[in-house]
């Protein structure tokens, strides 16, 4: 084989980092060193992997091709040897997961109930990340599972188990002259201020899509770090809006001054998955898997 697992380790390195220099930092490796371990894997395989752009590198096509191996490979060597060493110790290997979007671990209670029924002596272990996280972190090895709904090009490389659909709502004082509306178009949003949860902030990088119609300019934008129960109290006192997946405000609609809106627009709805890297799942997680497949047949109330 003309590749062995330095040379992934080089290419994720370089992909990462962008640079012969931050690269070499990372692999503990002199840039000359570095620089001609990729001559020489380049030379095997004869073809460039990669374009300069000023100091930068960026993967081409067979660069690309390439590193969606590594990614693969080095995040099940990386899985399979921490496996193996947790069972050398005694220790069963946790279930390890996470969601993009924090609101969804209310459903797990009752799934990691019924999977410690079935497998007692093994953990579960919730990450908190990010939401831009959860799938490099699900690619690299150090996620099992993931609950996403957000889907992007690095998904391709993922298993998408379907769970359930759900749909996004305008979110309003009982008041509000939107109150009663059969549904907002686009045009409506122009006179409002929007209040949204700071995944939503657009100074991120990559920011995330606003969940509104795509030719919706609001009034004022706010994105601001705050729990569900004060996004709607803001909102039950009629100075902004939100939008909000139906589920999550469902609790909210009776005796807290809030009420839901359709609006218009194919990317309202949106479908949540259980994603998973491709290959054969160890027991565990496959198990825990099933089960949350299971609970989540419809969307959680």
């Amino acid at each position: 084989m003309d590749v062995d697992l330095r040379d992934l380790e080089l290419l994720e390195a370089l992909d990462r980092h962008t640079t012969l220099t931050a690269a070499a930092q990372h692999l503990y490796l002199s840039q000359p060193a570095l620089s001609q371990r990729l001559i020489r894997l380049e030379e095997r395989l004869g073809t460039p992997l990669f374009e300069r752009r000023g100091r930068r590198l960026i993967a081409n096509r067979a660069g690309r091709r390439m590193l969606r191996a590594a990614h693969s490979a080095l995040a099940e060597m990386r899985a399979a040897t921490h496996e193996v060493r947790r069972t050398a110790a005694g220790r069963t290997r946790p279930v390890r997961l996470a969601s993009q979007c924090a609101g969804t671990y209310q459903w797990l209670p009752p799934v990691v109930r019924a999977f410690r029924q079935r497998m007692p002596g093994v953990e579960v272990l919730v990450e908190h990340l990010p939401d831009v996280e959860v799938v490099p972190a699900l690619l690299a090895g150090d996620l099992d599972l993931a609950l996403a709904c957000k889907l992007d090009v690095a998904m391709d490389r993922l298993r998408l188990q379907p769970l359930f659909d759900d749909k996004l709502v305008a979110v309003v004082a009982t008041d509000h002259p939107w109150a009663g509306r059969a549904v907002m178009r686009a045009e409506d949003f122009a006179d409002v201020h929007l209040l949204l949860f700071d995944a939503y902030d657009q100074t991120r990088s990559p920011a995330v899509a606003l969940p509104i119609p795509t030719r919706a300019r609001p009034a004022r934008l706010t994105t601001a770090p705050i729990t569900t129960e004060l996004l709607i109290e803001t909102i039950a006192s009629g100075d902004s809006v939100s939008v909000l997946p139906t589920w999550t405000v469902a609790p909210y609609l009776t005796g807290h001054g809030v009420t839901t809106v359709p609006i218009e627009g194919a990317g309202q709805h949106r479908t949540w998955y259980c994603a998973s890297r491709h290959g054969q799942l160890p027991e565990a997680v496959d198990t825990f898997a099933g089960l949350l497949a299971g609970h989540l047949a419809a969307p959680p109330a």
